[in-house]
């Protein structure tokens, strides 16, 4: 039962009575409405369309705000109402309207499954007089698969059952020669299937479909049960794993918006076994119809060297393959990340067309060349001019670079292939595909965790069928500690090889690149780079001024700034306390008292009474904050506080107090 969540609420308030707003609802959804209605708490039923059945019902009450429930067996809609009009409800009139809407809740719900044991009493009945399928029925021969002890209808549609884990029948499928379906009506689906084949020890496959299930049991000899629908395999699979342990294997089919996947996902997440997908898109049946070999595809060969000796795991060595030394690790998944506008796209393309230039260096490493193909969905007018400026810049020959016109979904069946045929075209094997920007060709949430899962997957058929890397370009958050990382799901940081980010320049500074994971190998320093623009020759704009790209080059690390020690600071503070306390002179010096310096630090430092007595102790057994002064030489003791002794920090102010500074 499909049970819609909204109230139904007419778009204008009028004078009808409740009983034909509720008739006019009905006929709303798109059910055939009764004539009339009784408002009496009862469940009603009526013909909803065409057929005899009464497959529509209501159930509503008149007392205080009428209100009720009304759907269609047949067609599982399920729709609560209220009427509009009339003083609001009180908080108690609230409490018991919801009182009565869960009692009408209760009967309806008491109704459907009254109706659905008189379903099942009738499925029964034809089931058993129904005869077997003939080998020749038109759709067993387009799915080129046995009957396996489905029925047909004396109008020649092909019957499958739907039990319950009890063995009791619920509804029948029919299927027309075509392969339309259609379910009995207000019959049982959810939860409910059919084995093909019987059980026995082994594994036990789960399927979508009557003719998957039947070609996986035709060509594997093991029993497959029918779930009828992706939306029914996680609770099947659920009483299967109940019944016979992690031998569930699911079998899910490979369509367009990846259902099959995805409920094979969460089943496999919520109950435990294993899930194997056909690779190119259709069901198992289209995959042996292919010419495919189904067999292997489901059942791992024994003896596929997948585990080996550790002496010789470690008898060679394994050096890493480098594009770039240290930054681009070869056949690696890597991702480049910063904030919009801070110069990731630069810096990808400064590595992508030294390779694809022949170029041997960058920032002293060493650059393999190689072709590279580069998946851009935006910005193609920036892009250009910055390709154009790097070739002049670095005066580049021919480039074994090509980009894409625009963007795709690459996590898609379709973009995937059209992606990999428009590689296989160019008849040379890249050394690096880059995907620029990551957001550009995702089809779903970048924060979800599935639909991660479905990109890094088409990246890693990327990288297995062309031996590359892949190159995710992609933005951090917006928050100030969200700069070091990529936004979105963590599942994208676990995937990755190596991960690098870009941090803006600050002020005049340079643009820091920085590697934040580097899986095989020990992490590089941080390099900085910086943006310079470079006229192209040719290019003017509609003024006839001449146009620049920028190009990033390298640039020199900033400066670390000077930290002060503590006793600069004291210092510092020694000299402030001086000026505030009236900048006396005694012997020709700087002179501050200890009441004048114990004032100043207290009043405007702050210094609580037991930090100034630890700090200010007699000079024979100085503090930290004198002994700092005194030991240095900056302060001698004088008559009743200090001199600052230092000769050029004593000239320099007593210069300045003359000059009234």
């Amino acid at each position: 039962m499909v049970k819609l969540d909204r109230v139904f609420h007419p778009a204008v308030v009028d004078d009808r009575t409740p009983e034909q707003q509720l008739i006019d609802a009905i006929a709303y959804e798109g059910i055939n409405p009764p004539s009339s209605v009784t408002l009496d708490g009862k469940i009603h039923r009526f013909r909803s369309d065409a057929s005899k059945a009464k497959n529509g019902w209501y159930i509503a009450y008149s007392d205080g705000r009428p209100a009720g429930h009304f759907g269609c067996w047949r067609r599982q809609i399920d729709v609560s109402w209220r009427a509009e009009g009339g003083p609001s409800m009180t908080p108690a009139e609230e409490i018991a309207h919801a009182k009565r809407m869960a009692e009408m809740r209760a009967i309806r719900d008491a109704e459907l499954a009254r109706q659905r044991e008189v379903v099942a009493e009738v499925v029964e009945q034809i089931w058993s007089e129904l005869p077997e399928a003939p080998a020749d029925h038109p759709y067993l021969q387009r799915k080129g698969v046995k009957p396996h002890g489905s029925k047909v209808t004396s109008d020649g549609k092909l019957v499958v059952p739907l039990f319950d884990v009890d063995g009791g029948i619920s509804s029948l499928q029919y299927i027309e020669g075509d392969g339309g379906k259609r379910y009995h009506p207000g019959g049982e689906v959810k939860g409910k299937f059919w084995m093909v084949g019987k059980p026995s020890d082994g594994v036990v496959y789960l399927a979508e479909g009557f003719a998957t299930a039947a070609t996986i049991h035709e060509v594997t000899g093991r029993p497959c049960v029918i779930a009828y629908s992706a939306s029914n395999l996680v609770d099947v699979a659920g009483l299967l794993v109940g019944m016979y342990g992690n031998r569930i294997t699911i079998v899910a089919d490979n369509d367009k918006g990846h259902v099959g996947l995805r409920a094979a996902e969460q089943a496999i997440a919520k109950h435990g076994g294993r899930y194997v997908i056909p690779p190119t898109l259709g069901d198992a049946n289209d995959y042996v119809q292919a010419g495919k070999d189904l067999n292997a595809l489901l059942t791992p060969s024994v003896d596929n060297g997948w585990l080996i000796p550790a002496d010789d795991f470690a008898s060679q060595p394994a050096p890493i393959a480098w594009l770039v030394k240290g930054w681009l690790q070869a056949m690696a998944l890597i991702m480049v990340h910063g904030p919009s506008g801070g110069g990731k796209t630069f810096l990808v393309l400064d590595w992508c067309l030294r390779m694809a230039a022949g170029m041997t260096e960058w920032h002293g490493v060493k650059v393999k060349p190689g072709p590279v193909v580069y998946l851009a969905g935006e910005g193609h007018h920036g892009l250009r001019k910055r390709v154009a400026a790097w070739k002049v810049k670095h005066q580049a020959g021919k480039l074994a670079m090509w980009l894409s016109r625009d963007g795709l979904n690459l996590n898609t069946v379709d973009g995937l292939a059209k992606t990999q045929s428009s590689i296989k075209a160019l008849n040379v094997r890249p050394s690096l595909i880059v995907v620029d920007t990551l957001h550009r060709f995702l089809s779903g949430d970048e924060n979800s965790a599935q639909d991660a899962k479905t990109m890094l997957d088409a990246c890693a058929q990327l990288q297995s069928e062309f031996s590359c890397s892949v190159l995710l370009v992609h933005h951090t958050g917006v928050n100030e500690d969200a700069q070091g990382r990529a936004r979105g799901s963590s599942a994208w940081r676990g995937a990755l090889d190596i991960e690098v980010s870009v941090v803006p320049a600050k002020g005049d500074g340079p643009i820091g690149i920085v590697q934040r994971k580097s899986k095989d190998s020990e992490m590089v320093d941080p390099v900085y780079a910086e943006l310079v623009d470079v006229p192209i020759p040719g290019w003017l704009d509609e003024d006839g001024e001449q146009v620049t790209g920028a190009v990033l080059c390298e640039a020199q690390a900033p400066l670390a700034p000077v930290k002060e020690t503590p006793a600069q600071k004291h210092r510092k503070t020694a000299e402030r306390a001086w000026w505030a306390s009236g900048a006396e002179v005694r012997a020709g010096a700087p002179y501050i008292s200890r009441a004048g310096l114990k004032a100043f630090l207290a009043e405007e430092m702050g210094w609580a009474p037991g930090t100034l007595a630890q700090h200010l102790k007699p000079s024979a057994e100085p503090g930290k904050f004198l002994r700092d002064l005194l030991d240095g030489g900056f302060f001698a003791t004088h008559e009743h506080g200090w001199v600052i002794s230092d000769p050029i920090r004593a000239s320099a102010l007593m210069l300045s107090r003359g000059s009234g500074n």
